[in-house]
């Protein structure tokens, strides 16, 4: 299984804090963001950071391994 985290106005808009997605081979960062685009079309546009095990990362061809953690956060500012 993959664990998801959902931040701020994503966590909002899915109405989720975390889900559960069946990890299988192959599965890559970017093919995960469009499979919770299709669930969560308005929640995923809002994706623009996203970290892997801790780690920030950018590259969507990343390849996700069974009991990874994914997190998708939105940009924010403060003040």
């Amino acid at each position: 299984m993959i664990k998801v985290l959902f931040f701020g106005p994503i966590a909002a808009a899915t109405g989720e804090r975390d889900v559960s997605v069946a990890h299988v081979p192959g599965l890559t960062l970017g093919s995960l963001k469009e499979m919770l685009a299709a669930q969560y079309p308005e929640a995923m546009h809002l994706a623009t950071m996203m970290a892997v095990n801790g780690e920030h990362v950018r590259d969507l061809a990343l390849p996700l391994v069974d009991n990874s953690e994914v997190a998708f956060m939105a940009k924010f500012s403060g003040g």
